[in-house]
Parts: C-alpha cells; structure tokens; sequence
C-alpha cells in the first residue's frame, strides 16, 4: 500500500465531507494514543487553524496526559486540557460504585464524547471519530464513547496499517513504538484485553492467514457480539 497517496485521499475526503455538513473545524479527542495522534495529523491538514484536540483526563494515566501534549506540540495543535475526574467520581457518588470493572471504565469514554459534542456544537466543529478497522471488526470499543462521533476517517484502516500511516503524516516515534491501550486503567493494553495481537488480527481480517483454532473463535465471538455496534439501531416498523 502506498501509505502516501493513503494519507492524501484521506485528507481530500475529510474536506469534502466537511464541505458537505457546513462544518467550520474538526474536533477530537487526544489521548496519547496512535489512532488519535492519526486523526489529529489528518485533521490539522485539512484545517490547520480550525483543528482542536481535547485532552480529557478522567482518573487516568498521567503518562497519555503528557503523551498527547506531546504530540499536540509536535503538531502545532490547539489543544484544551479538560479534567473529567470528578464529574466521573460524581455520577458514581450520584448512582452507585459497580463491582463491574469495565461498567465503571466504560463511562470514561461517554463522558469524553459528551464534552467534545458540547465544545463541538458551540464551535460548529464536526466531531471525529478514531476507531481503526481491527477494532471495528471485533467491536473494541465503548458504545456512544469513543465509538460516538460524526465521523470515521480510519475505520476502515487496520491497526498494522495505522503505524505506517502514522509515519506518511511524520508523527513523532515515540507514539508510532508506544503499546496500544485504550488507557482504561493502569497497565492495560489492547492485545492482553483482547487476547491476540493486532498482526494476527488484522491478518485474519485480510484472509491472509487463519490463526489458531481457539483464537480464531475468539475473534469470530467478537465480531458476532459485537454487531450491534456497527449497524443502525434497531426500529419497530409499524405494518
């Protein structure tokens, strides 16, 4: 694949839809992580003044914070720090503590897209997602969360592609080499959650090559459970 010419019919499509939905900028998330640094690297070159990134801790991880600033500063991107720890602390002191671990987590990324469609609707920003393809396909990702935007440059990209593509739009190393996490708590990452590598997905997503007979039902257990997420939400049709 030429990551190159990749690089550029993504940025030509980001600016027609844009065009197309009357938008004055692009928002995101930025969150020291590589799918995010991808979006923000695409969206600044549509719209070098009118591209904001929202740093949103949220009883997290340092280390993403200083992360994203980073590549914030290697981009020359405009950037708000907008802490979300105690309205997460809040709703749970509002509601109740789950003894769920993922049920607690996953409101972190509904918060998050709260706040960047409230900064997004007062700018008439359009609201951009960062799901990749190999999460696409197995549905890593938090329902209305990050999975919430209006629209989806990389989903259609695999994550051994995002890498490359990362270096077509000269983002700084670290976050090309730095582990995949969804930075959900401390010491988490993609593959260990998941079970499998992002190179043994993504070349079971191509057909290159079927993994082992138990990964492989994890996969396909995935994708299956997971289609909810990926199609239109179910309406009653009156006869």
């Amino acid at each position: 694949m030429n990551y190159e010419k990749l690089r550029d019919d993504l940025v030509s499509w980001l600016r027609e839809r844009a065009k197309e939905a009357h938008a004055k900028g692009f928002i995101f998330g930025l969150s020291g992580g590589i799918d995010s640094a991808v979006v923000a690297g695409l969206a600044k070159r549509v719209f070098p003044e009118n591209s904001l990134g929202l740093i949103m801790p949220c009883d997290s991880i340092d280390d993403d914070k200083n992360d994203a600033l980073k590549i914030a500063k290697s981009l020359d991107l405009e950037v708000k720090v907008v802490d979300l720890t105690n309205t997460y602390n809040e709703l749970l002191k509002a509601s109740f503590t789950s003894e769920n671990k993922l049920a607690r987590s996953n409101i972190k990324p509904r918060l998050r897209m709260t706040t960047l469609y409230y900064y997004g609707q007062d700018l008439g920003y359009l609201v951009v997602g960062p799901s990749n393809g190999s999460e696409w396909y197995v549905g890593y990702s938090t329902k209305y969360g990050d999975s919430g935007a209006d629209i989806y440059p990389i989903a259609n990209i695999l994550k051994t592609d995002i890498f490359k593509l990362a270096k077509a739009l000269d983002l700084p190393d670290f976050i090309i080499e730095k582990k995949p996490s969804a930075g959900l708590w401390k010491g988490q990452s993609d593959e260990s959650e998941m079970g499998f590598t992002y190179e043994v997905l993504d070349s079971y997503i191509r057909g290159e090559k079927i993994p082992e007979e138990e990964i492989k039902k994890k996969i396909d257990g995935m994708h299956n459970r997971s289609n909810h997420k990926r199609v239109p939400v179910p309406m009653f049709k009156i006869k």
